[in-house]
């Protein structure tokens, strides 16, 4: 009786803790204290257990791991250290900044060992550092990078920018009217996935360089993206294009269509106001915007599958849309009543977020399917890193808002 009694009170106490603290600020800084928290700058060796601070005079070891999630050389870190430092700047607080900073410092400091085993062709998960054969291994990443760099001023960290920006550029395989694909797991399949993991890095090469071609790439690439995934009918994107048949997916995937608002809205940040395409950009942001504010749930969030209302609801795609649509109001790109649309979002995703920092319902990393069920079906792992990142973004935005238009 008095455990029962005990789990009651603990859980009426979580739920009133979470309630007492939904505003933008208190919940991304609780996020982001979790992740820091949780970052143990450590490797592990994943078969006898044994732990090292650094790869410094260490043997080979093929079963080396970085013992955080959040030290692993992954796509969204890099989603995740623009984020902190948007954090930082918000609020004046540099840890934030300097947790990114010491995330890439951490990868660059210890890339020597693994090089080494990447010249054996010894697999590790840092293998995509060295290979960059593919824009996960390198684009959102290097976007990160490159915001961290503007404060730390490294040549290593410049000159790996150039390198990814020159594999972006000139590499990774593109269509015949140089739309960036994928050979692979259908040949020469289009991504929506990848606006983001492309174009965000583009833009801001734009800026530190000066070099126009960045910019009217990165601006090439979401013409052509909207004109392969937009589907009309819905207002929505498909998550895919498949060339060999010419034909779009099945899916109208969340978090497909977040990545795509959170590329254009990146672009349009970096883009120089009398750049003559800013208007066109904007327009196809708003059409984005006004087609997934039609499929928000009354919870304020949005399906896994956005036209699928049984479909699960989905975090880290709501955080995206809540971003994009508030970062439109406050940069003064779209008018300032459809924030609406943000606050209802924020709303869901701060119901989605524990008193300790940690996400629910986000979806793990996805791959394309023919069937609709697959999307249906992904995983939800507690605090998946896929949402951490865009959480403490939207966050950033809706605090931005409530400052700049304090209640009345």
């Amino acid at each position: 009786m008095k455990k029962t009694s005990l789990a009651i009170l603990l859980t009426v106490s979580t739920l009133f803790s979470q309630a007492q603290s939904s505003l933008p600020e208190d919940v991304i800084r609780r996020v982001a204290n979790n992740v820091i928290d949780n970052t143990s700058y450590q490797f592990k060796n994943t078969k006898t257990g044994v732990k090292y601070p650094s790869t410094k005079g260490l043997e080979s070891m093929p079963d080396l791991r970085a013992e955080s999630a959040y030290n692993k050389w992954f796509y969204p870190m890099g989603v995740l250290a623009v984020s902190m430092v948007q954090l930082s700047s918000l609020t004046g607080d540099i840890k934030y900044a300097d947790y990114a900073a010491h995330n890439y410092d951490f990868v660059f400091s210890n890339s020597a060992y693994f090089e080494k085993l990447y010249k054996q062709n010894v697999k590790t998960e840092w293998t995509p550092f060295f290979a960059m054969n593919d824009l996960d291994a390198c684009g959102a990443l290097a976007a990160g990078l490159a915001d961290v760099n503007l404060t730390a001023k490294r040549a290593d960290y410049a000159a790996y920018l150039k390198r990814v920006a020159d594999y972006i550029s000139t590499k990774q395989v593109r269509l015949a009217d140089k739309t960036l694909v994928r050979p692979g797991p259908r040949k020469m399949t289009l991504w929506a996935d990848d606006l983001y993991m492309s174009v965000p890095l583009l833009a801001r090469m734009g800026q530190i360089t000066g070099d126009s071609k960045y910019f009217d790439d990165a601006i090439m690439q979401v013409e052509n993206f909207n004109k392969y995934l937009f589907d009309e009918g819905s207002g929505l994107y498909i998550h895919c294009y498949y060339t060999d048949v010419k034909k779009q997916g099945v899916a109208r995937w969340g978090r497909c269509n977040g990545w795509l608002a959170l590329a254009q809205t990146e672009l349009l940040a970096a883009l120089p106001n009398n750049h003559p395409k800013r208007k066109q950009l904007i327009d196809l942001l708003m059409r984005q915007i006004v087609g997934f504010a039609r499929y928000q749930d009354k919870s304020g969030l949005w399906n896994q599958v956005l036209d699928k209302r049984d479909s699960y609801l989905e975090t880290s795609a709501t955080a995206m849309f809540t971003y994009a649509v508030a970062k439109a109001v406050n940069e003064g790109w779209i008018p300032k009543s459809y924030i609406s649309i943000a606050k209802e979002g924020w709303r869901g995703v701060a119901s989605k977020v524990d008193g300790r920092g940690g996400v629910f319902d986000v979806c793990i990393g996805t791959g394309i399917s023919d069937a609709v069920s697959f999307y249906y079906n992904r995983p939800v792992p507690y605090n998946d890193e896929h949402g951490v990142g865009p959480v403490i973004m939207a966050g950033t935005e809706m605090v931005k808002f409530n400052k700049a238009n304090p209640a009345k």
